[in-house]
């Protein structure tokens, strides 16, 4: 079944170019991930399949029986309301009492006005979609529901939006395109992968933008690649994208390097014509000129392979003996102690809340410490990629705000970079480097960001969250660019993909100040922890299982419920029973009518004693838990 036609699409704005002549169908049961550098209007293109913006030409064409949702990365919140009222803004009844529940659950579980909710969940069925919005809520860890919005994090707000979505999704029902524009910012790893087994456990057709490799892995069958004004179509994961992506881009430059040839010669050809002679022919002309766009054909997939020359970096970088610090009684370092070398490349994980932004801004010197002694080297020079910079003269061009940190880059065999070739291994052409900097697309943003925070050639780097909102062919670059880089780098990151390319130890934020390191990349750390885990699983098989014998007995208030409304279920069917019983010892009954009677009679045994089983399976869990 067909769920959506995009044909020809195109969209600018004043003289910038997003793309052109886009076309592609979307399928039912696809998972398509949609990849195209930043400032290429990724995002725009989401907004006009989802009916939010047109486009200046073309067509989107929507299966009647197909509803539409859009998941965008910013949002429209009213920062007066509280949580629960902005996740539960809906008409929907069943949601509405679902909310009251869910609060109470959280807030006054002893509040008597709970049963009288639960009986109206009951009376309209509440529960096919409580557990559900329950799975919601506790996967993204909202426990937070009278929290007002202007008192949250950007983060938090995030993971309230993706609930509200998620939420829809359950209530509308039908078939459904599901459009994503960057789920993934925002949440920890925790939530990612239970994101991914969410969108993947049903037959969901959905179409994303999303920067998380290892997610697009597990998630999208599909990849729709916008380059240079084209549509690529790559049916497979990240994998085959990038394995066709090279080919292409393989055959482009062998083309180029003949048409490079065949231009010299062309010409050769074209000045030895005699200009005042009509003699030229006009298809070789023609030719020339063709071969002439080709020669000049440039691909934007430059791998960044540096010679830097790092700043000088000392023996002594940073250490940090026996540091406590608190806030209130939340504990973030507890007798910390740990030498920071040349060379150490080190990602930082843990839950959202387990101090590793605290931690971060400890190291750069912006938060102090309770306790203990911090030793800096004298040569150290910190660079510190934040994810809430922002800047301070938007009208300047961004070749200008490089220009204001240096001219050039140093290199190791003595040369420098300019500050404009230095901006085109970030992808930022000619015409991008002369923008405006409020001109420039968010993930084009974050991008000057980055390079801005390396072209000051530190020797310490603090990376908090690199990877949110920058695109794919930027990700590659700035990865070969860390493998490169010599002194200390600090990395936290949520993209799983990113910290196995450029990290090789990870510093594990546990929470109340306990920190743990392990020697290896992300993906050997989760391994060796799941392997722990499956080791511990008999002994607390074991332990539930006790701890069940006792907590069983305890019924719970639906079955407390199911356990009086049986009585009244058995008595109506032994009536039926009876009355079926006598009817049948009729002497006046034909064939059909005794099989008829005897068949209604067969089928109200069965059930009766199903129910009767039922009756005392919970009599006897409710009689053991009243002498306990």
């Amino acid at each position: 079944m067909n769920f959506l036609s995009a044909d020809n699409l195109s969209k600018s704005y004043g003289i910038r170019m997003l793309f052109d002549e886009v076309s592609f169908h979307i399928n039912e049961g696809e998972r398509i991930a949609l990849s195209a550098k930043n400032g290429s209007g990724k995002t725009t293109l989401l907004k006009i399949l989802a009916g939010k913006e047109k486009s200046d030409t073309g067509s989107v064409i929507l299966n009647k029986d197909v509803n539409v949702l859009l998941f965008e990365q910013s949002d429209d919140f009213d920062l007066e309301q509280n949580t629960g009222e902005c996740i539960f803004n809906h008409s929907n009844p069943i949601l509405d009492i679902i909310r009251q529940y869910e609060l109470l659950l959280q807030t006054n579980p002893s509040d008597p006005k709970l049963t009288e909710l639960i009986a109206e969940m009951d009376r309209i069925d509440a529960w096919k979609v409580e557990p559900l919005v329950q799975e919601i809520l506790s996967k993204l860890k909202i426990d937070f529901l009278e929290q007002p919005l202007k008192n949250l994090s950007g983060g938090q707000r995030k993971r309230i939006s993706l609930a509200k979505f998620l939420i829809d999704t359950s209530l509308l029902g039908g078939h459904q395109l599901l459009v994503l524009d960057e789920p993934t910012n925002h949440l920890d790893i925790e939530m990612i992968e239970w994101l991914e087994y969410y969108l993947t456990s049903k037959n969901r057709t959905l179409i994303l933008v999303t920067h998380d490799r290892y997610f697009l892995d597990a998630v999208c069958n599909k990849i729709i690649e916008i380059d240079e004004g084209k549509t690529y179509i790559h049916n497979g994961g990240y994998e085959i994208f990038v394995q066709n992506k090279a080919l292409r881009i393989d055959n482009i430059l062998s083309q180029t390097e003949k048409a490079k040839n065949l231009y010299r010669k062309e010409l050769e050809w074209m000045r030895r014509q005699p200009k005042a002679r009509g003699t030229k022919s006009k298809d070789r002309i023609n030719a020339f000129n063709e071969i002439k766009e080709k020669s000049r054909y440039k691909t934007d997939q430059t791998q960044l392979q540096l010679e830097m020359q790092m700043s000088r970096l000392g023996k002594k970088i940073i250490e940090m003996k026996a540091v406590y610090k608190k806030f209130g009684e939340k504990i973030i370092l507890e007798n910390f102690s740990h030498y920071f070398g040349r060379g150490n490349k080190i990602g930082i994980i843990g839950n959202n809340g387990t101090g590793k932004t605290t931690f971060l801004k400890i190291i750069e010197g912006s938060e102090k410490i309770d306790s203990g002694e911090i030793e800096l080297g004298e040569t150290l020079r910190i660079g510190h990629f934040r994810q809430d910079s922002d800047f301070s003269d938007t009208k300047m061009r961004a070749i200008d705000y490089v220009k204001e940190l240096a001219e050039s880059f140093p290199l190791k065999n003595g040369k420098y970079l300019s500050a404009t070739q230095f901006m085109e291994l970030f992808l930022f052409g000619p015409e991008q480097q002369y923008t405006p900097i409020e001109k420039l697309s968010g993930g084009e943003k974050k991008r000057l960001q980055m390079l801005s925070v390396l072209f000051r050639n530190p020797n310490f780097l603090i990376l908090d969250e690199p990877t949110n909102d920058l695109d794919l062919p930027t990700l590659s670059v700035l990865e070969n660019f860390l493998n490169e880089f010599e002194g200390c780098l600090l990395v936290v990151s949520h993209d799983r993909y990113f910290m196995d390319r450029v990290t090789d130890e990870i510093m594990v934020f546990e929470g109340n100040g306990k920190i743990n390191w392990f020697n290896g990349n992300y993906t050997e750390f989760y391994q060796n922890r799941k392997l722990q885990e499956e080791q511990k699983k008999p002994k607390a098989k074991a332990a539930e299982e006790k701890h069940s014998k006792t907590e069983s007995k305890k019924l719970s208030y639906k079955e407390k419920r199911e356990l009086e409304q049986l009585d009244d279920e058995i008595k109506e069917l032994q009536n039926s029973k009876d009355e079926l019983t006598t009817k049948l010892s009729d002497s006046s009954l034909d064939y059909e009518e005794i099989l008829k009677i005897s068949t209604q009679l067969e089928i109200t045994i069965n059930a009766l004693s199903e129910k009767e089983d039922r009756w005392v399976e919970l009599s006897i869990l409710n009689e053991s838990y009243e002498h306990d």
